[in-house]
């Protein structure tokens, strides 16, 4: 054992009840934006498994910080149907990081409303399709935003000692396309909590949990 890793630790232990920031997760952080709006996207991981299912190793960075498959689908009476859907926003955070903001690890928006599942291979930079502009277009078809780290998806890694964190995937239905020239080429959360503004039709959250254990 290192060092820096016992000081990890002892940190961590410090600041152990630092945790459950919620109310600045995205569907949460702004009450407007998200009031009135119906919880109607159903998300589960069929490599993982339901909501609160226990991500790996391979999930995190201590691993591959390999992204966990998501499906998703419009709950039952939900008052609109699939053809009302016109974009999809994906975003993942840790509000349980024992800092004063909530990390972002993954961000990814004009989403298709044909894609209800994302892998993986979907994750990786298209250089074929898309080769004008400095907007990085993805190979799942979509456009990469601006995580805390500058990359395209950065698993957990929570503080060693800290306990589970939780990592929200949250999936934000969209009744209009967004106008990709008004945003940045790689756009940031701020942005798109504005460009979203009027434009949501429902949302949903798959939580996966990770903890980085001292054994």
């Amino acid at each position: 054992m290192s060092i820096l890793r016992y000081l990890e630790y002892y940190l961590a232990r410090l600041l152990f009840n630092q945790k459950g920031r919620d109310a600045k997760l995205f569907t949460n952080d702004n009450p407007t934006l998200f009031a009135d709006i119906p919880k109607n996207i159903l998300i589960t991981s069929p490599e993982v498994g339901p909501s609160g299912s226990h991500l790996s190793i391979e999930h995190s960075q201590l691993g591959t910080s390999k992204f966990p498959e998501l499906s998703w689908s419009l709950a039952p009476n939900t008052g609109i149907s699939q053809a009302d859907i016109k974009e999809y926003i994906l975003l993942v955070e840790d509000p349980d990081a024992p800092l004063p903001l909530v990390p972002n690890h993954g961000l990814y928006y004009a989403i298709a409303p044909t894609k209800t599942h994302v892998g993986p291979e979907d994750l990786q930079v298209d250089t074929t399709t898309h080769q004008t502009g400095e907007g990085k277009w993805l190979k799942g078809g979509f456009r990469l935003g601006k995580n805390l780290r500058g990359s395209i998806y950065s698993g957990p890694r929570p503080p060693v000692g800290h306990g589970e964190h939780r990592y929200f995937f949250q999936v934000i239905a969209l009744n209009e396309k967004l106008d990709l020239d008004k945003l940045k080429p790689v756009a940031t959360k701020a942005e798109l909590k504005e460009a979203i503004r009027g434009k949501i039709i429902g949302y949903g959250v798959w939580i996966g949990i990770f903890e980085n254990k001292w054994a």
